[in-house]
């Protein structure tokens, strides 16, 4: 089980390395029962033992401010994996060392880099005007589509495999989640 100076020592490590440090990925749980125990301490000591109450009472707060300084660590060097990421392509740099909800905000980070650099791109090409939200994309069909109504009830199609068409945002959306069309890249 998690103690003190394992919990100072994984701080230490994090605020000392330039990479993210690996850290159990039971250390939540551990710190949960750790910190639970600490509190049953405190609640359970009469007056008799104040020093001892005081103590506890004391590490309970020193241990959070450690917990809480070792994340802001990590969220710092996940922000700076990110832009490395979004600049150069290379993402898997210390991937293994995240938790899982690091790994899904990193993602989610990326993929919103890349969506700021496509829209970039479509400004300085001409393609669209800043400001302008963008109304129509450009998708491939991977299977034959039946004619359909789009959404201002529009008659569009029929369309073959491999056809490329310029549609509106919303129904492009529908036929990617689908797995009818894909997103042609703008790069």
């Amino acid at each position: 089980m998690l103690n003190y100076n394992e919990l100072y020592e994984l701080f230490r490590k994090e605020k000392y390395s330039e990479n993210l440090q690996p850290i159990d990925k039971n250390f939540l749980n551990d710190l949960f029962l750790y910190l639970k125990q600490l509190r049953g301490e405190v609640s359970g000591e009469s007056d008799l033992f104040a020093d001892s109450m005081f103590q506890s009472k004391k590490q309970i707060e020193n241990s959070i401010a450690i917990f809480k300084g070792l994340i802001l660590r990590r969220k710092k060097k996940l922000l700076q994996l990110v832009f490395i990421a979004a600049e150069t392509g290379i993402m898997k740099k210390d991937y293994e060392n995240m938790f899982d909800f690091e790994k899904k905000i990193f993602d989610n980070l990326v993929k919103s880099f890349e969506e700021g650099d496509k829209e970039i791109f479509s400004i300085l090409n001409g393609r669209q005007k800043y400001g302008e939200e963008v109304k129509n994309k450009m998708v491939i069909f991977n299977e034959n589509i039946e004619q359909f109504v789009d959404m201002d009830g529009k008659i569009i199609g029929p369309f073959g495999k491999g056809e490329l068409a310029n549609l509106d945002v919303k129904v492009c959306d529908i036929l990617i989640s689908g797995g009818k069309a894909m997103l042609v890249d703008e790069k």
